[in-house]
């Protein structure tokens, strides 16, 4: 009977420590700054709230579409520069809220997002990092109804190589990160015409705006710089 008890505590314990563990990981995460909450609250476009605190920025007339999930464990606000400035110039955004900032625990998010705009006929699914990843693999799924896949320091997992999707891939040169060698060896998993943009002196961190990341190289140029580089190189390769 002791044995028996002495196995119950250890276990209980043990499911403790996991639970705490769980918690502790999931409440830690990058906030937005206030370059992003600039963002948010000085934008010539509309920015519409869903219920789910999914946000859409919305231009007028817009002719793309393009559905973005947040990277892992950064509040999803922090990504609302680079998408006002998409927004700004004609492509409309929609920024998902994830579960705990994890993309990988709603892959299906963008489910019928697509509805709510039947009127746009080029719809971009993408994300950065971890958001990125899980991008591509709803796509998977969901390849006739897009037009393209936007990986942000981000690869993918699932074979995307024979179909006819445009594929946009930008990185950072110093971002530390990004698994190079996972990155390479994904390649192979995007059609042979797939756009890659590297960002010279571009970091992880530095597609939001949440400050530096831990494990992360230094970049030597301003967070609003790469914001700026990867939206004008965007907005050339989307439109």
């Amino acid at each position: 009977m002791k044995k028996k008890k002495v196995l119950f505590i250890s276990i209980f314990t043990l499911f403790l420590i996991l639970i705490i563990g769980c918690s502790l990981y999931v409440s830690s995460y990058y906030p937005a700054n206030d370059m992003a909450l600039e963002a948010l609250s000085h934008s010539s476009t509309n920015i519409r709230h869903l219920s789910d605190d999914t946000l859409i920025f919305e231009p007028e007339s817009p002719n793309t579409g393009f559905i973005f999930y947040p990277g892992g464990k950064v509040e999803y606000t922090a990504y609302a520069p680079l998408l006002r400035t998409l927004a700004e110039n004609g492509i409309l955004c929609i920024l998902v809220k994830m579960p705990f900032n994890l993309a990988v625990l709603d892959i299906n998010a963008a489910d019928e997002l697509l509805d709510l705009y039947p009127e746009i006929e080029n719809w971009y699914i993408g994300g950065h990092s971890l958001g990125g990843s899980m991008a591509a693999s709803y796509l998977e799924n969901h390849v006739e109804d897009y037009k393209g896949l936007v990986l942000l320091a981000s690869y993918s997992t699932v074979p995307l190589n024979t179909t006819n999707l445009k594929v946009i891939s930008i990185y950072g040169s110093n971002d530390q990160v990004l698994n190079a060698e996972k990155y390479q060896a994904n390649r192979t998993n995007l059609p042979d015409d797939f756009i890659e943009y590297v960002i010279e002196g571009g970091s992880h961190a530095y597609f939001g705006a949440y400050g530096l990341q831990k494990g992360d190289g230094i970049a030597t140029l301003s967070n609003t710089q790469q914001i700026e580089c990867t939206a004008n190189f965007l907005l050339e390769h989307m439109q």
